[in-house]
């Protein structure tokens, strides 16, 4: 197959070096001999063909290449992105075609030059044209509100459950991370906090999963915005002019934008709605790590980092002991048990 790959190269090859050279000789009145003629006929088509043939692998794989990434660009697009699309580049080949008439008058480099005319006015209009998608048209919405996107905060980023969450197909749509959250992440991660440096580090390699590894469509937009304040501010305003859902886990943050009118998806929400529920009279086991605020208290927490109180666990800190459910306190923030030691409480080793 790439023997019969290369010779037709080379065929197309032989006949581009006969064309040049024909064309060359009926511009320049060169008076030479046919014999001559026919000689340099000979060897630029071959120069020619032998170039065509010696580069025809790497010509097929950079189009085969160019080709997929067009497709994946083409599939992670909207109907309405493709259709604003296609207007821009039609709308920028009517203008490079009126810009290239004076040029084809040019006997040689008319046409090259208008060729790249037309790829460079064809790429503007695209190009134009996506980056206005959101913007309506002759008074008609853009249609955004049909587009399902989600501004992705910082803490979301931090958290990683975000991942699992897209692999488990519960998140589509179009997950936007404006550049002044990447600027927070990478402030975070140069931190002279250890802690929060190790937090910030952790973000960018969440987020180089979701661009590298996941499946998802994930874009770092470079969006302005002219009022000043904190993060969590522009985030609400994003979320606004794009008609986005904020995607959190800043419980403040959430109550904000959902006082603003901007949807929220807190994933502490989700993570409680999917977590057993532990009801009163439950046995568990439970290592009492400290003091609680009340006296006696002693607090505990679970594998999942849910939090148990235990009413009067303070003289079992270091232990871990069998306690019994009493109430079950769940918060948008988080879930909270209240639990007492079981009559006679075991220590655990």
């Amino acid at each position: 197959m790439n023997n019969i790959i290369k010779l037709s190269f080379a065929a197309m090859g032989a006949i581009t070096g006969f064309t040049i050279t024909r064309m060359v000789f009926s511009l320049q009145s060169i008076v030479i001999s046919q014999d001559i003629k026919i000689i340099i006929y000979i060897v630029v088509s071959a120069v020619v063909a032998v170039i065509f043939y010696s580069t025809a692998i790497k010509i097929i794989d950079v189009v085969f290449t160019s080709l997929d990434r067009l497709e994946n660009v083409i599939q992670n697009m909207t109907l309405y992105e493709l259709t604003i699309s296609a207007a821009g580049l039609l709308i920028g080949l009517v203008i490079a075609n009126l810009i290239s008439i004076p040029f084809y008058k040019l006997s040689v480099i008319g046409v090259p030059i208008s060729i790249a005319i037309n790829i460079l006015f064809g790429s503007i209009g695209v190009t134009i044209a996506l980056r206005k998608r959101d913007e309506p048209i002759f008074g008609i919405n853009s249609g955004k509100g049909s587009i399902d996107r989600k501004v992705i905060d910082t803490s979301v980023i931090i958290d990683g459950r975000i991942v699992d969450i897209i692999r488990a197909g519960f998140l589509e749509g179009e997950l936007i991370i404006p550049n002044f959250v990447l600027e927070e992440l990478r402030r975070i991660s140069d931190s002279s906090d250890p802690l929060k440096r190790n937090r910030g580090r952790r973000g960018l390699d969440v987020l180089n999963i979701l661009q590298k590894e996941l499946d998802c469509n994930i874009k770092i937009e470079n969006i302005e915005i002219q009022e000043a304040g904190d993060v969590d501010s522009q985030l609400i305003s994003v979320a606004k002019k794009l008609g986005a859902k904020v995607l959190t886990l800043d419980f403040n943050l959430a109550k904000v934008a959902s006082v603003q009118g901007v949807d929220v998806l807190n994933i502490n929400e989700l993570a409680n709605a999917v977590k057993p529920i532990a009801l009163p009279g439950e046995e568990m086991i439970v290592q009492v790590i400290k003091d609680g605020k009340e006296n006696g208290q002693g607090i505990g927490y679970l594998d999942d980092g849910t939090m148990i109180v235990v009413e009067g666990g303070r003289k079992h800190i270091g232990e871990s002991i069998c306690v019994m459910v009493t109430s079950v306190l769940q918060t948008a923030a988080g879930r909270m048990i209240f639990a007492k030691p079981k009559c006679n409480a075991e220590k655990i080793v």
